[in-house]
């Protein structure tokens, strides 16, 4: 048992999201409140139960980021 508390996690998108997804899940899983804020074009970042997800607008579109690399 834990006392979970409030978190609000600002990951980079790419494989560091990757990683981190598995952490914030575990963490909801213990209590915590976990609030994502994520862009709202990306390649990897999906929304789940397990956490609130907020957006924030990006200039880019998916197929410009596509492009991009």
């Amino acid at each position: 048992p834990s006392d979970g508390g409030k978190l609000f996690v600002v990951p980079m998108v790419g494989s560091h999201w990757l990683s981190m997804q598995q952490v914030v899940e575990k963490l909801s899983e213990k209590g915590h409140e976990v609030v994502v804020l994520m862009p709202e074009v990306s390649w990897q970042m999906k929304t789940t139960q397990a956490y609130i997800v907020k957006t924030y607008p990006v200039s880019q579109t998916l197929e410009e980021l596509d492009g991009s690399l």
